[in-house]
C-alpha cells in the first residue's frame, strides 16, 4: 500500500482526508507542526506527501523548498492543496502537482495516483 503523509492542521480536515484515503488502500500518516515535516519525511519514507498551503504555523511553500533543497529528500513527491489559486507558485517551487479547493473526493485520489505513476 502506498503511504501518504497528510500536512494540515484542520482537524476535521484531516479526519475527513486519513478516512477516504484508507477507504482507497493508503497508508496514512499524519503531521501538522511545520517544524516536524522534514524529521516525518525522513522517518516515515512516505510515497507521497499530501499538504496544505496554508498552515497555522508556516507556509507550505516554504517547506515545499525546504523539501527540494535537501538532497535525501528531493525527490519527494509532493501535492500541494490549497483554496486559493495558487498552482502556478506551487508549481514553480517544485510541487508535482496542485489541487484547488473544495475538491471532489474522486478527484483527489486521481492525482495523487497520477503523481504516484509519474
Amino acid at each position: 500500500m502506498p503511504k501518504v503523509l497528510l500536512v494540515d492542521d484542520d482537524r476535521n480536515v484531516v479526519m475527513l482526508l486519513k478516512t477516504l484515503l484508507q477507504l482507497e488502500k493508503f497508508t496514512v500518516t499524519l503531521e501538522s507542526r511545520a517544524e516536524e515535516v522534514l524529521p516525518t519525511i525522513r522517518r516515515e519514507q512516505p510515497d507521497i506527501v499530501l499538504m496544505d498551503v496554508h498552515l497555522a504555523d508556516a507556509d507550505g511553500l516554504q517547506i515545499l523548498a525546504e523539501i527540494r533543497r535537501d538532497p535525501a529528500l528531493a525527490q519527494t513527491r509532493v501535492v500541494i492543496a490549497s483554496g486559493e489559486d495558487v498552482s502556478y507558485q506551487c508549481r514553480q517551487a517544485g510541487a508535482n502537482d496542485f489541487v484547488l479547493k473544495p475538491y471532489s473526493p474522486d478527484h483527489l485520489i486521481s492525482v495523487i495516483r497520477k503523481v504516484l505513476l509519474a
